[in-house]
């Protein structure tokens, strides 16, 4: 009877990821290989692991002690890997990085190379939905998001509070230095993101409990594709307050319904290791309040 190492990994995974499929995502194999792994793994002990109903995978009992011992074992090897792998990394490895915002993620790489300087950075950009499939799929090492899901495969640390506010060319008549209510934003043609943006939630969110449905005049997939909108005087859009650094030609508007701070997270598959994950979590603690 073999308790291969593979065997447990397979196992491992799905009992993270809750199905075959997102096992041999997490993996790099194939999910016929995963499924016929936790087989072996079974019929070798005569044991059953996973209860199966339809698509969905439930731990059994049995399942749940088996992962409570092995998983501590995978910890320490993959903290034994990070360890002999710290050197190379430091002298000049690669970091993967996943951002929703240009900021606060482009602050945190930058506090990151200030201190190593010789690790190129590889950044990825895109909407929440983008970003969230880029960590699970292991296209990132790490990324910086605005509401991540309470999942448990992931690990995840706040870095910064900040609230969505409007914005508007300058010259717009609702810039006049103070807050704005979101009736009085239906007055004016809107610039709305698509909805897999963490910006539109907030904002669909908003309207919603004031029980309104205001329709965009416009309607962008990119927060570039926002800024220069409302640069080119085509509505009021929406942002998240340090989402970008840009100020040509965008002015910020606090909105009363929206004047509360929401969380951005470093966040990261819960698991992945090495030292360059590590001290990019590290790096939020030298952003300035």
């Amino acid at each position: 009877m073999a308790l291969t190492s593979s065997r447990v990994r397979a196992v491992n995974a799905v009992y993270e990821s809750g199905n075959f499929s997102a096992a041999a995502r997490t993996l790099g194999v194939s999910q016929p290989s995963v499924a016929q792994l936790v087989r072996d793994l079974e019929a070798a002990f005569g044991v059953s692991l996973f209860d199966r109903h339809g698509q969905s995978l439930v731990a059994t009992q049995l399942c749940r002690q088996l992962y409570a011992a092995t998983s501590r074992i995978q910890s320490i090897e993959a903290d034994a890997v990070a360890i002999l792998q710290q050197r190379e990394e430091l002298a000049g490895g690669e970091l993967r990085v996943g951002l929703g915002n240009a900021m606060p993620g482009m602050a945190l790489i930058s506090s990151f190379k200030s201190l190593y300087p010789k690790i190129q950075v590889r950044i990825e950009i895109g909407n929440w939905s983008d970003i969230v499939a880029a960590v699970v799929d292991r296209r990132v090492d790490v990324a910086v998001l605005p509401e991540v899901p309470q999942d448990r495969r992931f690990r995840s640390e706040v870095c910064l509070s900040q609230r969505v506010v409007a914005i508007c060319h300058p010259g717009h008549p609702i810039n006049r230095g103070g807050p704005v209510s979101i009736a009085e934003l239906t007055k004016y043609p809107l610039v709305f993101r698509t909805r897999n943006s963490s910006t539109q939630r907030v904002v669909d969110k908003t309207f919603r409990s004031a029980g309104l449905q205001p329709e965009p005049a416009i309607v962008v997939n990119t927060r570039e594709g926002m800024l220069e909108a409302v640069a080119n005087q085509l509505g009021v859009g929406f942002i998240w307050e340090h989402g970008s650094s840009r100020a040509d030609r965008i002015a910020r508007i606090v909105v009363t319904e929206m004047d509360v701070e929401l969380p951005e997270y470093i966040f990261s598959l819960l698991g992945t290791k090495g030292r360059l994950v590590e001290l990019f979590f590290q790096a939020r603690n030298l952003l300035p309040p």
